[in-house]
C-alpha cells in the first residue's frame, strides 16, 4: 500500500495485515492495520511503529519520503507489540532518534521489552515537543488499555493521533471513514471497544471530555481507518459504549449436547420476545465469544445455558464466562439454565460465575432433566417474560 499524505509533510506510513484472523482472543474477520505516522519538519518524528514482522514494510514506506536515518523522534504512544514491535528495526535504521514515551509506565515498559540502550524522553501530561512548524502535545490515557497509553495531538493541523481509542480491526486499501462502508467500520469499532476497552469504561468517561476539548479535524488511530467526516459520530458512539446504562435488549448464550439445552435457550428467547425485549441467540458451537461480547456490551439481560457433563458445565460455556468476566460488563441482569441427566451441577456453576461477574441474578438456576417437555418449555418462557 502506498503512503498517504494527510497534510503537507504528514504521512500515514503504516501497514495492512490483510490475513490476520485472531488478535489475542478475538476474531478479526476483516483483518487489521497497524498505523504509523511520519511528520517531516525541521525535526522529523515517527509516531508509533508496527508489529515486528512488518518492520521492513514500514521502513520501505518511510524511505519513499525520507532516509529513515533522519528521524529525530520516535513517539511510542503504547508499548504493546502491535504498536512497538518494530522499534528495534527503526532504531537500527535511525540510531540517533530519541524515543518519546509516557512517564513512568511507557519508559518502564519499553525498557523491559527492548532494553535501556536507547535514548528515551519520558513525557507527562502538559508536555509538548516542537518539531518546527508543528507541535506535538502529549495526553496520558492510562489504562486505555495499558498503564502506559497516551495520545498525541498536533494543534497546528488539528490531528489527534489517538492510539487504540477510536480504532477498528479493519483492513482496507482506503484510509478514511468516508471512503469505506460506514456501517462496517462502526460495527468493527463497537467490536473493538467491546473486546479491548470495555473494562476501562470509567477511564474512557474521563478521557472523552479531554478529547472533546481539543479542536480536531482528523482522528488518526493506531488501527483501522482515520476519522475525518464522522468524528462526532464515533465520539458519540464511544459515549454510548462507556455509559453504564444498558439498552433494553437481551443476549442468550448456550451450548448443547443433544439439543435439550438448545430447546431451553429457544424458550428463553421466546420469553424475551413475549416481553417485548429485542433478543439475540448465540450457539457457542458456531458463534465466537468476541462476536457475542459486541452485543453483551450494551445488553440489559444475559442468559447463559449449559448441560451438565462430567459434573461440570461444557468447556465452551466456561470459556465464554471466563472471557466475559475479564471484560467486566456492568449493570447486567442475568440467570442460568441447563438440562441434565443425573447430576445437574452445570446450571448452578454457571449461576456462580454470573454472580462473580457482579450481575443482578433474576431467578434461581433453571434445570430440566433429560428432554424438556412442551409444558416445561412454556413455563420457562412465561417465567422469562415475567422478569423485571
Amino acid at each position: 500500500m502506498n503512503t498517504t499524505e494527510l497534510r503537507p509533510g504528514i504521512y500515514a506510513v503504516g501497514v495492512v495485515d490483510w490475513n490476520v484472523r485472531s488478535f489475542h482472543g478475538y476474531t478479526t474477520n476483516r483483518g487489521a492495520t497497524y498505523n504509523a505516522y511520519l511528520i517531516v519538519d525541521e525535526k522529523i518524528a515517527l509516531i508509533d511503529t508496527v508489529k515486528a514482522p512488518f518492520a521492513a514494510e514500514l521502513l520501505e514506506r518511510v524511505r519513499e519520503i525520507i532516509d529513515p536515518a533522519r528521524i529525530d523522534y520516535l513517539v511510542s504512544n503504547h508499548v504493546e507489540m502491535d504498536h512497538s514491535g518494530a522499534i528495534p528495526a527503526v532504531m537500527e535504521a535511525a540510531p540517533g532518534a530519541v524515543i518519546v514515551t509516557s512517564s513512568p509506565s511507557g519508559l518502564n515498559g519499553l525498557k523491559m521489552h527492548y532494553g535501556d540502550s536507547y535514548e528515551y524522553m519520558p513525557v507527562k501530561a502538559g508536555d509538548s515537543l516542537s518539531l518546527g512548524r508543528h507541535t506535538l502535545q502529549f495526553v496520558p490515557t492510562p489504562m486505555l488499555h495499558w498503564p502506559d497509553n497516551m495520545v498525541t495531538y498536533c494543534p497546528e493541523e488539528k490531528i489527534l493521533f489517538s492510539n487504540d481509542a477510536f480504532g477498528q480491526h479493519y483492513s482496507s486499501s482506503k484510509r478514511y471513514d468516508d471512503e469505506v462502508d460506514l456501517a462496517e467500520v462502526m460495527a468493527e469499532a463497537e467490536k473493538y471497544y467491546a473486546n479491548i476497552l470495555m473494562p476501562y469504561g470509567m477511564q474512557m468517561k474521563k478521557t472523552i471530555p479531554v478529547i472533546e476539548g481539543l479542536d480536531i479535524s482528523l482522528i488518526a488511530p493506531s488501527h483501522g481507518v482515520m476519522w475525518r467526516s464522522h468524528i462526532e459520530d464515533i465520539i458519540k458512539a464511544y459515549k454510548h459504549y462507556c455509559d453504564e446504562t444498558p439498552d433494553k435488549k437481551a443476549v442468550v448464550v448456550f451450548d448443547s449436547m443433544w439439543h435439550s439445552t438448545e430447546r431451553m435457550a429457544r424458550a428463553v428467547v421466546e420469553g424475551f420476545a413475549m416481553k417485548g425485549v429485542p433478543v439475540k441467540l448465540y450457539d457457542l458451537k458456531v458463534d465466537h465469544i468476541s462476536d457475542i461480547m459486541t452485543d453483551v456490551l450494551k445488553a440489559e439481560y444475559i442468559a447463559v445455558g449449559s448441560p451438565t457433563m462430567n459434573n461440570q458445565m461444557l468447556p465452551t460455556v466456561a470459556s465464554f464466562l471466563c472471557y466475559m468476566k475479564g471484560l467486566a460488563p456492568k449493570n447486567k441482569k442475568a440467570f442460568a439454565f441447563g438440562s441434565y441427566g443425573w447430576g445437574g451441577q452445570s446450571a448452578g456453576l454457571v449461576n456462580a460465575e454470573l454472580e462473580a461477574c457482579k450481575f443482578h441474578i433474576l431467578m434461581d438456576p433453571v434445570k430440566i432433566q433429560y428432554v424438556p417437555s412442551e409444558e416445561s418449555l412454556k413455563e420457562l418462557s412465561d417465567k422469562v417474560a415475567a422478569v423485571e
